[in-house]
């Protein structure tokens, strides 16, 4: 069995066959997805996140206001991403938020500015977070520690891509890892040295899809189905069985959002 820790099939992308992806997933050992919400915090996408969880049994969310999307964030989105929280049971963790210097399609000071203050109200609301950085290593390792030191609710630092030094420093905070389907790529073989070096009780696979399509199956819309091909690999580094990887994983995940049905 699998689990898919990062996933967006509310997206446009999945409109036409949700149901068959969801089915395809099943049919591969997935149990249970965690679907992101992503986008404008005053539009529909949130809330379209949480009713596709709402909608298929396993599958979870998780709401924030993306970095790209922090210079959307104000009080009324705040307040608007505060309720759609609280008041789902589907609702497990708040994210994906951080920082993203790669694109910096926000301002980098208001990233921070709005990526302190969601850590401030998921710790309000005793959630766990998802965190996205791209390029902004220390940074977000510092906010993490200025805000959600002494938090005691973890989180999950999704499609690892920093080095060792950032993974030790969030395993400090205790964060889980996850990888997706980059680790997969033939020219990530530094990501997968430090993929080597995470505990496999520390670590979840992902897909992140649609993006971030595994190989073999590069150049396709990704998919919950494809989380076996990352945690092939993660089993090839570890040198244990895709299954020990499989059954690991999920009972991490388990344990981390204490989901009893996730079997």
């Amino acid at each position: 069995m699998f689990v898919d820790s990062h996933a967006h099939i509310d997206g446009e992308s999945f409109d036409a066959d949700r149901d068959a992806v969801v089915a395809r997933a099943r049919e591969a050992g997935v149990v249970a997805i965690l679907n992101v919400g992503t986008g404008d915090p005053h539009g529909a996408d949130l809330e379209r996140a949480v009713a596709v969880a709402e909608q298929y049994e396993g599958v979870y969310a998780a709401v924030g206001v993306h970095p790209h999307d922090a210079r959307l964030f104000d009080e009324r989105a705040a307040e608007r991403v505060y309720e759609l929280a609280r008041s789902s049971k589907r609702v497990v963790a708040w994210g994906e938020i951080g920082l993203d210097y790669h694109y910096d399609n926000s301002p980098r000071e208001v990233q921070r500015e709005v990526f302190a203050h969601q850590l401030r109200l998921a710790r309000e609301l005793n959630l766990p977070v998802v965190i996205h950085t791209r390029e902004a290593d220390d940074d977000t390792v510092a906010t993490l520690r200025a805000e959600w030191g002494g938090a005691g609710l973890g989180g999950i630092m999704h499609c690892f891509s920093g080095g060792y030094e950032m993974a030790a420093g969030v395993l400090e905070l205790g964060f889980m890892i996850s990888f997706a389907g980059n680790v997969t790529f033939k020219n990530a073989g530094a990501l997968r040295e430090v993929a080597r070096r995470i505990p496999l009780e520390r670590l979840l696979v992902e897909t992140d899809c649609p993006f971030l399509t595994p190989v073999p199956f590069r150049g396709r819309r990704n998919e919950p189905a494809r989380v076996v091909e990352t945690a092939r690999c993660l089993a090839e580094l570890h040198g244990v069985e895709v299954a020990e990887v499989g059954q690991i994983t999920t009972g991490n995940f388990r344990r981390f959002f204490n989901l009893s049905n996730a079997e």
